[in-house]
């Protein structure tokens, strides 16, 4: 048995280590901003490999200093709740798992595990720290970082630091650079229609930027930043325990 327990014991070390690599990244967030994620560092070495100059766009823009109309909008589009719920949303989880399996038994996407049913904190977790890639060990990995990130930070912090590090089109990260890049405009200053259409990309954000990203992406752009115009004053900007939807 010890050829076993040696080899085991060396995978829970490892495992164990890399979960106190993340906790410590992340406490430090608390006062430090994140200077890169894991995919912007992905998509600076597709698009750039070695060369010295690289069109990747990114600037951080305080919390305060976006607009609340493009805070709203991006609830809207990808997690309505998220001041309310502690990181996921089990029956989004459990429909996300029932329609891959439908997929999986129809023999269509076979070798992809999960997708769907994420929330805010979820896609940041995967967007920090992980690849884009598809399977159980990293859905699961997502959701330990998932509980890391709400144990840690406040709601606020996580949803700045989202919208400073997610993608907005090819190369551009966060919402001051996407900002500059669609309108020449600062965050602060984005109205209700530019922050439901830099809402609406989410979902795809190449094709957004540009047409040919678009194959693959199933997204009707002005339908969607349409349904986010119609709700995005009914979502709440911090947690209410009166159940109020406006703050």
């Amino acid at each position: 048995m010890r050829w076993f327990i040696y080899p085991f014991k060396c995978l829970l070390f490892g495992f164990l280590a890399m979960q106190a690599y993340f906790a410590i990244q992340i406490g430090l967030w608390t006062t430090i901003n994140p200077d890169s994620t894991a995919f912007q560092r992905a998509e600076r070495w597709r698009l750039c490999t070695w060369h010295w100059t690289c069109p990747i766009q990114s600037k951080w823009t305080p919390y305060d200093k976006i607009s609340g109309n493009l805070k709203r909008a991006v609830l809207v589009s990808e997690d309505d709740i998220f001041f309310q719920h502690k990181g996921v949303r089990v029956e989004d989880m459990q429909k996300a798992w029932e329609k891959n399996q439908q997929k999986n038994r129809s023999g269509k996407q076979a070798k992809t595990a999960l997708r769907g049913g994420s929330t805010i904190t979820q896609q940041l977790a995967k967007n920090l720290f992980l690849s884009s890639e598809q399977n159980y060990f990293r859905k699961g990995q997502e959701l330990i970082i998932t509980g890391l990130l709400e144990l840690t930070l406040s709601k606020q912090r996580l949803f700045e630091i989202y919208l400073n590090s997610v993608e907005w089109g090819e190369g551009i990260f966060g919402i001051g650079a996407a900002a500059q890049h669609y309108y020449t405009t600062t965050p602060a200053a984005l109205d209700r229609e530019q922050s439901a259409a830099l809402a609406s990309a989410l979902p795809a954000p190449k094709c957004f930027d540009k047409t040919q990203y678009c194959r693959k992406a199933n997204i009707h752009f002005p339908t969607r930043q349409e349904f986010i115009l119609e709700y995005m004053d009914r979502v709440a900007l911090a947690p209410n325990p009166k159940g109020s939807s406006k703050k």
